[in-house]
């Protein structure tokens, strides 16, 4: 085993049945607001195009499709055009919004050669699958910068790519050898599905669904707030102990994947229709770090009737400068150097 992997070569996968395995991908799902989830686009589009002229078409959901019929007539967007400004997201956009996909990619031909060249090219001997997908993820990023690979909409432009040792680090913080991480989603006053990844060494050696857990939690109560330790405790019987658990109602924890609004986990912590325990000390951070977000815009809010703006903004701007100053290298997103919350609200959008 490398001693980099984020799972080790003997992981073991236990406790899913098919319904806790799907519930849990769709707690990922994208998101869109209620009146728009039974129309919204699904799916998407790949193009591969050359000198203009469209070559391949491929839908993620219905297949393959016919060149000659992606551009409407009444759309003024074409093969060519699109060949000459493949950076203008507009035209790319178009064309996924005509055939119903909500994201759509284009690229030369011979485009994925170019990426397998330049993987094989940069990989090393002992490059474990986090480094792999960090040199992959930066070789995409080179070729969309080129003008090689274009994609609509750019969710994840401006966030920086983390290197292995910043994520392996962060791990560190909030899950130490021999302790478990551990999700629970609760739905009608039982157990909807959970999530167990237990470390050992430096990676994780077992990946565990709710399955395993059922029969030792015993009766429940119906109240998911009470319920909660009846789940954690039985990790920690079965697996080992917690060191980050987060429980919630499955519906409070998909509106919060996408709230933009500064403070929104850290009210829901608060209140409790969230339970973060334990806490790891830079999971408390973060969250103080968001209620501080949201505090400062409420006091630049109420500030701007009292004091002349280009004042209140220099005071409040000073204040938070401090502020993250002295969370630097300790808050989680500090150590990534991007908001992880931000990218999930990014992909999770619609």
């Amino acid at each position: 085993m490398l001693a980099s992997d984020v799972l080790t070569a003997d992981v073991r996968f236990e406790g899913w049945t098919t319904e806790d395995w799907t519930r849990f991908l769709r707690l990922w799902q994208p998101r869109a607001k209620p009146e728009r989830e039974p129309t919204r686009p699904r799916g998407g589009l790949v193009l591969v195009h050359e000198d203009g002229v469209l070559l391949k078409v491929l839908h993620t959901h219905r297949g393959r499709i016919d060149p000659a019929s992606v551009f409407p007539a009444d759309e003024p967007w074409n093969a060519r055009a699109l060949a000459r400004r493949p950076e203008d997201p507009a035209a790319l956009g178009a064309i996924a919004r005509a055939h119903r996909a909500s994201w759509a990619i284009s690229m030369h031909l011979g485009s994925l050669d170019e990426v397998m060249e330049r993987l094989g090219a940069r990989l090393r001997r002992g490059d474990d699958l986090t480094a792999q997908a960090l040199v992959l993820v930066g070789i995409l990023r080179e070729m969309i910068a080129e003008g090689a690979i274009h994609t609509w909409p750019q969710r994840l432009r401006g966030f920086p790519v983390p290197t292995p040792h910043v994520i392996h680090r962060t791990i560190n913080t909030v899950c130490a050898d021999g302790r478990a991480i551990a999700l629970g989603m609760f739905d009608g006053g039982g157990l909807w599905t959970a999530f167990v990844a237990r470390r050992r060494g430096f990676a994780f050696d077992v990946i565990a669904g709710p399955e395993e857990l059922r029969a030792s939690m015993g009766l429940l109560s119906g109240d998911w707030r009470r319920d909660y330790r009846h789940v954690a405790a039985a990790v920690e019987a079965r697996y080992a102990p917690l060191g980050l658990g987060c429980f919630a109602e499955v519906e409070t924890f998909r509106a919060l994947q996408t709230d933009p609004n500064p403070g929104a986990w850290s009210r829901a912590v608060t209140v409790r229709d969230v339970i973060v325990a334990p806490m790891p000390p830079a999971v408390r951070l973060a969250l103080g770090v968001d209620g501080v977000r949201y505090a400062l815009r409420g006091l630049r809010v109420l500030a701007e009737r009292i004091v002349p703006l280009a004042m209140t903004g220099a005071i409040l701007d000073a204040a938070r400068t401090r502020v993250m100053a002295r969370v630097a290298g300790k808050d989680i997103a500090a150590q990534l150097g991007f908001d992880p919350m931000a990218v999930l609200r990014a992909l999770l959008e619609r």
